[in-house]
């Protein structure tokens, strides 16, 4: 472990190299142990080099943006998590026959990235500037909110390879669903992603951002940490009913709760574990099931040695 810490501090900074890092610094749930080592990397070569250094060295990876949509075991993460700093490839808008490209890095905070494309008086990524992560995770699960998606505007995108190659995707390419993507199939890790937007009037464009960033306000738990809404929305149904009508509000494990304020949310009370949001979210899929005939897919993505659902 000598030798590859010596050769991760070599790549970044060494200050840039921490060991041990308690991961729960790191998410927005406010949940997860240590990682071996937690690197945080500037641009893209440093990116694909940490990657190559992991597969010489056949040590574990994970991509880690804002922390969000993540619940990472108590018991940490082995090898090595990556994490992109903010602003990592800049932000660029160039003019085409369609519209206007616009470039962000995948480190970027997503929300700051929607309110950089509003100042440019651009349109089409308002949905985007309530959502906590980054434009890389985003564009990972094919994030979404208020009946826009990420795929809706997206262009291109460059990924890394798991060898540390650099590729470039288009829409097509990038295979977007319902928070799905080649990137999630492939194990990609986003390096920037460009969007095709249209000009807009910015008074109009701010308008709009606020009344969605109220409504956000207004009906999810904001006030807690969480990892976002806990369930995928399943046909027919909405998640956070479903959980709501089976009487679960304010349901709770340990520190773990079911939002009263949205039910589609597990919220972190103050001092949740991981297994207390695993059991919880087993308890919720197993009694919806029971009552309504309907399975519960976890949105949230979980990750380590006890990120597992029994349900």
């Amino acid at each position: 472990m000598d030798t590859v810490l010596q050769e991760l501090k070599n790549i970044v900074s060494p200050d840039r190299v921490l060991c041990n890092e308690p991961l729960s610094k790191h998410t927005t749930f406010k949940i997860g142990g240590p990682a071996d080592f937690f690197v945080i990397t500037k641009k893209s070569e440093e990116t694909a080099a940490v990657i190559r250094c992991c597969n010489q060295h056949n040590l574990p990876l994970l991509m880690l943006g804002k922390g969000s949509n993540l619940l990472i075991s108590d018991a940490g993460i082995r090898g090595v998590v990556l994490k992109q700093e903010d602003n990592t490839e800049g932000f660029f808008v160039t003019q085409c026959e369609d519209g206007y490209l616009v470039t962000g890095g995948a480190g970027m905070n997503l929300s700051a990235f929607a309110m950089k494309i509003a100042n440019e008086s651009l349109t089409g990524f308002e949905f985007a500037a309530g959502i906590p992560g980054s434009l890389g995770g985003a564009v990972y699960m094919n994030a979404g909110a208020y009946g826009g998606e990420i795929k809706d505007c997206i262009k291109s995108a460059r990924v890394l390879t798991k060898e540390g190659e650099i590729l470039s995707l288009n829409r097509e390419e990038l295979e977007l669903s319902y928070r799905s993507s080649i990137i999630q199939k492939k194990g990609y890790y986003v390096i920037d992603a460009t969007f095709l937007l249209q000009k807009g009037n910015r008074e109009d464009i701010l308008i709009k951002i606020e009344e969605l960033n109220q409504a956000r306000k207004e009906k999810q738990p904001l006030e807690y940490p969480s990892a976002g809404s806990t369930f995928k929305r399943p046909e027919g149904y909405f998640a956070g009913k479903l959980i709501m009508d089976a009487g679960l509000r304010g349901y709770r494990v340990g520190g773990a709760m079911v939002s009263e304020k949205h039910c589609g949310f597990v919220i972190n009370t103050g001092d949740a574990t991981a297994k207390d949001v695993l059991q919880l979210i087993d308890d919720v899929r197993r009694i919806v099931k029971e009552k309504f005939g309907v399975t519960l897919e976890p949105e949230v993505r979980l990750i380590g040695e006890e990120a597992n659902t029994n349900a």
